[in-house]
Order: C-alpha cells, then structure tokens, then sequence
C-alpha cells in the first residue's frame, strides 16, 4: 500500500475483510476476483485500487485500464528491468521502463554522507508475476547521491502460517551512526481466503548492496522480518520506524502503525525491536480505542528516537472525516517514553487543526489526492529537548452541510506550512508559526540534526502564480531558538507538471518526502517528472514520474 493519503475507512476495511482478491497459485489459472464499486475504489488505498484495477482493467478510470493491460501483458513477458540503464541529472532510480516512483524516504551515513538510501513505491514492481508483485523500491549511492550503485525491491517475507507476502509500499529508510541500514514497509496479500497483512523490517550494509543482483534478490536484505502481523477482521496500515539509541536498551528500531479493525475501529500501535530484529515486543497500543460509526479515527502515526534516548510518537484523530456527521477535523497527540523504556506517558493534544487537507478538502488546482499529515524532530536547543511537529493547513475551506451519505466536497485554497514547538516535553506547544510564503504548500518535512542544523521542506505552487498548478520544492533553514525562518531555498531548478506521468497521471504523486539534515548538508528525495523516456519501450519519449534526490550544503 502507498503511505495512504485516503487512510482506509472502517467501511472499506469491512469489505476487504470478507471479500477475497486472490493470487494464483502455482500452476493454476487467477480466480476472479470480487466485484468493488468504483465509489468505494475511489476512497480505496491506491496500491490496493491499482492491484484491483489489474485485474479487471475494464473498470479503471479511462485511459488507466490501457495502461495497466500494457503491465500486465509486460509482465507476462518477463518483468521489469532493474539495471543497465543510467540515472540521469538527479534521478535517484535507474528505471527505463517509465513507470512511477513516489513516496520517497531517505537514510544516510558515512563520512561526509556518502552512503545514501532511498526508498519509494516502484510501480515498476507491477510488471513482476502477479502472485510476487513486491511493491517497496530502494536506491543506493556510495558517493552522496551522485549516482546510483545498485537498486531493487525489498523482498517478500514469510508470514508464520508459511505464506509468501510482499512488500507494499510504505518506505521508510534510515541508516545508524556504523552505516546499519534499515527499510520498513507494509507487507500485504488478499489472497487464500482473507487478507495477509504486517510490518516488515529488514537490515543490510552498503557492500551488501553494493555486491547483491538488486532485483527483488533476498541477499540484498540479508537481515528480515515481519514484526507485527495482523490478526483476522484487522488490517495494518501506514508505517513509520526510527533507530537510535534508547537508554540501557542500546540501539533499538521502532515502529509505528494504524491498526484497522471491523467493525469501525482504528488505534495506533508499536512494536520496539533490537538492532538485530531478533528480539521484538508484541505489539504496544498506543491511541485511545476509538470505534463506532460517526467517532474519529487515528491515523498517521510518526515516531522519533530523540537525542535525549526518549521515544516520541505523533499521530492525528480525523474526525468525522470517513462519516457523514459533521465536516474533517484533526487533533494531533502525542506521547513520550523514558529512555530505554516500552511505557509511554499521557497522552499530550499538540494542535487542533478545523482545515486540514483531506479526501473532502482537494486542492483547488491540482488532482492528486492529498491529506494533512503532521511530521516531526527533536534536537537538544539549550541542553533540552525541543520538539517540532510542521504540517499543513488550508488557509480558506469553505465546508457545506450535508446532503448524502459521506461529506460534501470543498476546496482547500492556499494552504499553508506551519510549525509549532515544545521544551516540555509536549505539555505546552508555541503559536504556530507560519513557515510558507505564498502559493498552495503540502506535504511537509522536517528534519534537526545534532550539528545544531533544523530545515524544513515540503512541495509549493508559488512559482507558478496564476494557476497555482505546477509543482517546486522548497526549503527553509529554521533558528531552532525562535522557530523562525532564517533562509528560503528553491530545491528544483525549474517547476514540475504533477500530471504527466502516464501510469498514473494526475491521481497520485505519494503523500509524503523526506528531508534529512545530517553534518552540515541536506539530503531532499522528492518526485517529479523532468525526465522523458519510451513508456515501456514504445512510442516517444513522454515525461513520467521519478524520484530525485538533490544534497544541499546548510
């Protein structure tokens, strides 16, 4: 699954839990899969949606279905290919397929940063056999990003009844200080009846993969588990993992997701692990437990290992957003763990937000989905802890009452970056300060570093200011004292048309990038679709989606 701008509704949730999409198995033709509306598609997961979509072609929004048959006949053809091609400029893949790359995340290590791993949703991961269609993308660089060494798909992991689950998408990257190399990721399959669904997390070292065929090669990934699988009637959604060094426990990785459950039930849960993914905790609930139709949801759950070895968790309660009672509201929470600890504190409220991005709230200029998903960091400022939680925020949303089922349809217009800060460990949270400087802004990140450097960076439409339509990146330098901006820089060297990319077209460029400052520079992996290649081999060259990766001296 993406990293969800639609998170998947309890209602959602209820149908994929009693319907079966299956997978072939060996030697045996696929068996239909079940009928879903294109009404309930449209709040689907898109992993889950263009996966559905393969199969039944006919269904999909005009001209997908086209493009979907041409992947499925490429796949019967062979699969994708995973090298002989060239990164060119800043594109951090070594796709030649043409097909998409988005929800980037970003780890790096080494002296002067020069072991850098990436992560995306490879759409590339479609043209593999339906029945091992792995999903997750990694880059790698030895050389700071100037190009690329090696690159593939995280493999599939074995569930414990035996079953064989790939990676869906989700990537979060993260490298420690002795060049340890994390990935995370959904895992999930429809198939033998109901749905297989948990977190994956798997380790590797640069010569690893340097030396391994990239692919889907499980020697590229030699350390790997699954380290939380969902129960029947649930279903795990939205990742996020840190590594760091927790007190007495040492180096830990931990990991934070939504647990979906039918009937009309979600909480945010956690699972800590050691460095080794030998030894992990069962999964610790974390969010109140919200359920019953028309009650909030928790969603978009971020976890951190601060410098001080505490564990901070952030997520968001959307409220009324999946029902028909009232209009989107968020409350973002937060609680903290000693160092070394497993048991958090209180729940803390960071912000109330009344304009969030939503499914019911798009942008007034552009297509893609799009939801307010608050991120955050913690550096030490004055010998203490500071938490920054940034998100974004529509300036106007004009909300109209209901008339059906699910809430009305209002324009987001101008949204905005903000950020709001804490030195006590969550129980007071400063005035937001606005960090944007005109335009539509979205989708922000943020990132300190124990060099003292805090930057911020997230996507704007302010370069192109009479249709508020084409797509930068920006970032900004921020005095971790005041909050305030102390530097503005235009990350793209030129505007960037979201819409042009033939996979995908306008419906979806991810829900998230990632920023990272580490010793003095910034690492920003973000997508775009400056490049033109023969779509599949045939026809023109034609612009599609990639992702890229710019380092910038702070």
């Amino acid at each position: 699954m993406t990293r969800r701008t639609l998170s998947i509704s309890a209602r959602i949730l209820a149908l994929l839990l009693l319907v079966s999409i299956t997978s072939p198995a060996q030697g045996r033709a696929r068996r239909p899969s079940p009928h879903i509306s294109s009404r309930l598609l449209g709040v689907m997961s898109q992993s889950v949606a263009i996966r559905y979509w393969e199969m039944h072609p006919a269904q999909a929004p005009s001209p997908l279905g086209s493009r979907l048959s041409a992947l499925s006949a490429a796949a019967g053809g062979g699969g994708q290919h995973f090298d002989a091609a060239v990164a060119a400029g800043d594109q951090f893949n070594l796709d030649r397929d043409g097909l998409p790359q988005n929800e980037e995340s970003v780890g790096v290590c080494g002296r002067n940063g020069r072991m850098v791993l990436g992560g995306t949703n490879d759409y590339r991961g479609l043209l593999r056999d339906p029945r091992d269609q792995d999903f997750t993308g990694w880059s790698f660089s030895a050389d700071s990003g100037a190009s690329v060494a090696n690159e593939g798909l995280l493999p599939h992991l074995r569930f414990p009844d035996g079953r064989r689950v790939p990676s869906g998408g989700d990537p979060v990257d993260v490298a420690d200080g002795r060049c340890r190399l994390f990935a995370s990721t959904l895992n999930f399959d429809f198939g033998s009846g109901h749905p297989h669904s948990g977190i994956g997390v798997y380790r590797s070292d640069p010569a690893a993969l340097v030396s391994c065929p990239g692919r889907a090669d499980s020697s590229c990934w030699p350390i790997r588990k699954v380290v939380a699988v969902a129960p029947r009637r649930h279903f795990y959604d939205k990742d996020w993992m840190d590594v760091g060094r927790s007190g007495a426990a040492g180096e830990v990785v931990w990991v934070v997701f939504t647990d979906f459950r039918n009937p009309f039930s979600s909480s945010i849960k956690a699972v800590r692990c050691n460095r080794s993914l030998k030894r992990c905790t069962k999964p610790i609930r974390l969010s109140g437990h919200l359920a019953g139709q028309g009650l909030p949801i928790a969603q978009f759950g971020y976890v951190v290992i601060g410098p001080d070895g505490r564990t901070y968790v952030l997520w968001s309660e959307i409220h009324h957003g999946l029902f028909a009672r009232g209009h989107t509201h968020m409350v973002f929470k937060l609680r903290v763990a000693a160092p070394g600890s497993t048991t958090f504190g209180p729940e803390r409220v960071v912000a109330r937000e009344r304009k969030p991005l939503w499914t019911k709230n798009p942008l007034h200029a552009n297509d893609f989905r799009v939801a307010t998903i608050p991120k955050m960091t913690v550096m030490m400022v004055s010998g203490r802890p500071k938490i920054f939680v940034a998100w974004d925020r529509c300036t106007s949303l004009d909300p109209q009452p209901p008339t059906g089922p699910e809430p009305p349809t209002t324009v987001c217009e101008e949204p905005t970056v903000v950020v709001s800060h804490s030195h006590s460990n969550g129980r007071r949270w400063s005035p937001r300060q606005v960090l944007s400087a005109g335009g539509d802004n979205y989708f922000p990140t943020i990132s300190g570093d124990p060099s003292g450097d805090l930057v911020a960076a997230w996507y704007t439409s302010r370069f192109d200011p009479v249709f508020h339509n084409q797509q930068d990146v920006e970032m900004v330098k921020i005095d971790p004292l005041s909050g305030s901006v102390l530097n503005r820089v235009r990350v793209t060297p030129s505007s960037n048309e979201p819409e042009a990319d033939p996979t995908i077209f306008g419906n979806f460029i991810g829900d998230y990038f990632q920023i990272l400052a580490h010793k003095g520079a910034a690492y920003v992996h973000f997508n775009a679709n400056y490049r033109s290649v023969p779509y599949l081999g045939r026809g023109l060259p034609i612009p599609q989606q990639d992702n890229f990766l710019q380092r910038l001296p702070l």
